[in-house]
């Protein structure tokens, strides 16, 4: 038998590199042996987002793309649809730990300094996935037609109409496909939901990986493992991702889906940030909700966005708080990697700004007070200030020495 299965698989091989592939990828790749916590999260990222497309496919078999038929078609597969509630919650909620994953994915890149050189281009390609990944959740995010849904929707595409010389409005009106909010624009949010996107996000994973790959993993101690090999060239600091990584990793999705699983039987809606009560009536263009807020996973660059009275340098800070990300690798001159030797002063801006961050997001779910306001100001202040003076604290600050091999580890 085990005859038969080398010919076959030798065959196979002939014409597909199968187990060329595997060994690269899996077998024969050499990560860090002191992968901690924080690496986790990008394995969880990809199961998450095999989640969302297999529920989503589920979901599409009984959603009525229309105006007049979306909301009774949620209702129906919720209610009528056998296990319907299960798959439409796996999806909702999964869209919440989807970005749980994605931003402690994102901030452990901030941790170890994994943007840094050769790793420039794995991090543009990650920054790339997010923003297909916000395109996806707010188109997705419109489906359902309910009150939230819809005026929603009327918020955030109408930012489009701030660009002058009339292109905005021009631009705004063939985002939506109407003169308003309509069928049209839930028939083509709903192509671009399910099929489009879709493709674009997983052809993003697998050249962020595929360039992870190339360079190699960073480690917490940003030490290049390549660097010392024994007489085999194995890394001496290197341990086959499978199947070390691949058993391992079961630890953490086991720990992350009993989290995601209680969230999910005993309180999907999440008091109101994973599904929001006005998104359960249905979308009335006569009647707008009290607060408008979009989901708590946009909540920091809306928080920004409110922050600047004028509308269209409110637009223009929140573009330029995504964009500002993308040169993340430029920005840090810092000689070291890893915040482990870094000075005190990236180890003060690391640890407010991930704070700054979570307090932007939930000011960005809250109604706009004026008290609410000036904190979004100041935080977004910290934001920007963060990015602004990397190139000089990072480049000023006295680092520690790093050491020759990986600490710590298996």
């Amino acid at each position: 038998m085990s005859k038969q299965q080398n010919t076959l698989m030798g065959w196979i091989d002939d014409r597909l590199p199968v187990t060329q592939t595997y060994e690269k990828h899996m077998s024969k790749y050499y990560a860090p042996k002191n992968f901690n916590f924080w690496y986790f999260f990008g394995v969880l990222s990809m199961m998450m987002l095999a989640n969302q497309i297999l529920t989503g496919v589920w979901l599409t078999m009984n959603f009525v793309p229309s105006a007049e038929g979306a909301f009774a078609s949620v209702e129906y597969i919720m209610r009528d649809v056998e296990w319907g509630w299960l798959i439409r919650y796996l999806h909702s909620t999964g869209a919440t730990f989807f970005f749980i994953a994605v931003y402690l994915h994102m901030m452990r890149a901030v941790l170890y300094g994994s943007y840094q050189k050769p790793r420039e281009l794995i991090w543009i390609f990650g920054m790339l996935i997010y923003l297909a990944l916000m395109a996806e959740a707010f188109m997705g995010y419109v489906l359902p037609w309910g009150q939230m849904s819809y005026w929603g929707a009327q918020v955030i595409i109408s930012l489009f109409s701030v660009i002058p010389f009339g292109i905005g409005d021009a631009l705004t009106e063939w985002i939506r496909g109407d003169f308003l909010i309509s069928g049209a624009t839930l028939n083509r949010f709903f192509a671009l939901h399910v099929v489009a996107l879709p493709l674009v996000i997983v052809g993003l994973v697998v050249v962020h990986l595929l360039a992870l790959h190339e360079v190699g993993s960073n480690n917490p101690d940003g030490v290049d493992i390549k660097k010392l090999k024994d007489e085999n060239g194995k890394p001496l600091d290197g341990i086959p991702f499978h199947p070390y990584y691949t058993v391992h990793d079961l630890v953490g999705i086991v720990v992350f889906l009993m989290i995601f699983c209680t969230v999910l039987f005993f309180f999907p809606e999440g008091n109101g940030f994973a599904l929001e009560y006005a998104n359960f009536e249905p979308a009335n263009g006569l009647k707008t909700p009290a607060h408008i807020a979009p989901v708590w996973y946009f909540g920091s660059f809306y928080a920004i966005l409110r922050a600047v009275p004028d509308k269209l340098l409110g637009v223009i800070a929140m573009g330029a708080a995504i964009a500002i990300l993308f040169v993340l690798p430029w920005l840090d001159r810092s000689p070291v990697k890893s915040w482990r030797y870094k000075g005190w002063v990236s180890k003060i801006f690391i640890v407010v700004f991930g704070f700054n961050f979570v307090l932007l997001t939930w000011l960005g779910t809250q109604p706009a007070t004026a008290t609410l306001t000036s904190i979004a100001q100041v935080a977004s202040v910290i934001y920007f200030s963060f990015f602004i003076g990397m190139p000089f604290y990072t480049r000023m600050e006295k680092t520690k020495p790093v050491p020759e091999r990986v600490t710590g580890g298996h």
